[in-house]
């Protein structure tokens, strides 16, 4: 006799609420809305300036939410009942927070069915905090990742549901990394929402953390040693952009090539040809290869140089 395989049920359609801001929370709710949940209610920051006009515009959350129709609140904060009355009475099954920069009152955290779901940008316990994507390029790790994460009271020490790692490569930044993440956290979280996991504890004594990106920590320091100068330029592309100066004139380097041979004191340009500004640095030395002036647009070096005489020997930085 043939044997017949049982095909097993569709996953349930979960009702949720989704708190996120930026493009790789969209990302994420695009996924679950595809999937077949319901959301119930979108939550995301007040629309704030940005960009170099500092306009108000709305985030790419909001954007979504209103092309796609879908109930929207934007609170200052979490803590004046208006959510917490919403969840009890809607009966919601989970809450969905990604990059949602509004901290969920611990009264909100075990209202839902399934309680409060984090998408987050990093193996953890490995780089809690807001800033896992730089600091992961900051420290030159092989590998991140996202972990989906049931939350409790504490900066992301709640136990993992599911984790996915992802390779860093030697030429990515924050920038590629970040698409790259959103787009496995969207697919983890649907299975997260499909196939229930056990949690299981994050090992405390491995935490690190990642704290918010400080703008000075984006000026180029030509003593430290070209790899790390290399890994700073790609942990700030695209934000806030690594910075110094030529001639006092202030430039942002957005690609670069560390290079094992230096020799000059730290700051000198060696080399300025077609193939990039070559800079000494504490160890090695750093090919540039795309920057910016201010007010200017990027442009590779070559083009660069077509309209700014740099020679050897010129200084860069302080």
């Amino acid at each position: 006799m043939p044997s017949c395989a049982v095909a097993a049920p569709p996953p349930q359609p979960v009702n949720i609420v989704f708190a996120g801001t930026p493009a790789f929370a969209a990302t994420a709710l695009q996924a679950i809305l595809a999937a077949g949940h319901t959301v119930q209610l979108v939550l995301t920051q007040p629309d704030r300036p940005s960009g170099r006009g500092r306009k108000i515009r709305p985030a790419a959350v909001k954007e979504l939410a209103l092309r796609l129709g879908l109930p929207l609140l934007q609170p200052e904060r979490l803590a004046d009942g208006e959510i917490e009355g919403f969840i009890r009475e809607e009966r919601v099954d989970a809450m969905v927070v990604a990059a949602y920069g509004l901290i969920v009152p611990p009264r909100i955290l075990g209202l839902p069915r399934h309680g409060c779901i984090n998408i987050h940008a990093s193996l953890l316990p490995r780089w809690r905090g807001a800033a896992p994507i730089q600091c992961a390029l900051l420290a030159g790790d092989a590998e991140t990742g996202i972990t989906i994460m049931q939350m409790d009271e504490g900066l992301d020490t709640g136990p993992i549901l599911l984790q996915a790692p992802l390779a860093i490569g030697a030429t990515d930044t924050a920038g590629t990394l970040h698409d790259r993440l959103a787009a496995l956290g969207a697919r983890l979280i649907v299975a997260a929402l499909s196939l229930p996991a056990a949690p299981r504890p994050q090992d405390q004594a491995l935490a690190t953390y990642a704290p918010k990106i400080d703008p000075a920590q984006a000026e180029i320091r030509w003593s430290d040693d070209a790899a790390a100068i290399d890994r700073q330029v790609r942990a700030f592309n695209p934000v806030p952009g690594a910075h110094t100066r030529l001639k006092e004139m202030p430039l942002k380097i957005w690609r670069a090539r560390p290079q094992a041979d230096g020799g000059a004191r730290p700051g000198t340009v060696i080399a300025a040809d077609a193939g990039g500004i070559v800079v000494a640095c504490g160890s090695g030395a750093l090919r540039i290869l795309e920057l910016q002036r201010a007010g200017g647009r990027s442009m590779a070096a070559r083009a660069f140089l077509a309209g700014c005489e740099v020679t050897p020997g010129a200084s860069m930085g302080g």
